[in-house]
């Protein structure tokens, strides 16, 4: 499902070369549930950028699920992240003036798809997520967790065959990350879609079935 291949990135600051990723290699099946962990500094979230093709590498590959990103302009990557990626960030990032549905709707009908079809599909998945009762509630409305499962509902709303989440319960406590981390297997299991889950806390990641390790920009052991 995705493949990197000695994947670099470095920044200018001045002379300075800063290397944050050193040639990172790694291989991901379809369904697999993965998470990356490392200390702040390691790189992990500019390592979950470049898989989702959100940014580009200075030199190494990203194959994402038979596509070469480094083949593809931005207008073809954000294209293919319509079609299969879904993305779960740390500050939730919804709409403030979109009530839940709207905010799940959002990627569908960017998609293209029919408004009723859309709010179909979003009233569906906010069901599955436990939030069937809060559709027509805006984002100030709904507590810290129910945001985060918004986000979750929204980023499975297009069925994506791959899900990259940058620490999803990083602003929530222990408890409700717990439960959004159950969210994740469930919906992993239950749609069979690929999670890369980056986080800084080895309890939540050692619940994937594989763990991934950076420090200084390296997969280590």
């Amino acid at each position: 499902m995705l493949v990197a291949r000695a994947l670099t990135k470095e920044y200018q600051s001045g002379t300075r070369t800063l290397t944050v990723l050193d040639a990172v290699s790694f291989d991901i099946p379809q369904g697999t549930f993965v998470s990356i962990v490392g200390p702040s500094g390691s790189g992990k979230t500019t390592l979950l950028g470049l898989l989702a093709g959100l940014d580009t590498p200075t030199s190494g590959s990203v194959i994402l699920d038979g596509a070469d990103l480094a083949t593809l302009d931005e207008d073809r990557r954000a294209k293919l992240r319509g079609e299969k990626v879904g993305f779960v960030f740390q500050s939730f990032q919804l709409i403030p003036t979109l009530t839940a549905l709207e905010n799940v709707s959002v990627p569908l009908e960017l998609r293209g798809e029919r408004e009723s079809h859309s709010a179909e599909r979003a009233r569906d998945v906010l069901g599955r997520v436990g939030l069937g009762d809060r559709v027509g509630h805006f984002p100030a409305q709904l507590s810290g967790g129910e945001q985060q499962r918004v986000a979750i509902a929204r980023a499975f709303a297009n069925q994506p065959r791959i899900l990259f989440a940058d620490e999803p319960t990083g602003n929530l406590d222990a408890a409700t990350g717990l439960r959004i981390v159950d969210l994740l297997e469930s919906l992993n299991a239950e749609s069979g879609s690929t999670i890369v889950l980056v986080t800084h806390d080895l309890g939540l990641a050692g619940r994937a079935q594989r763990m991934i390790r950076l420090a200084d920009g390296r997969v280590v052991p």
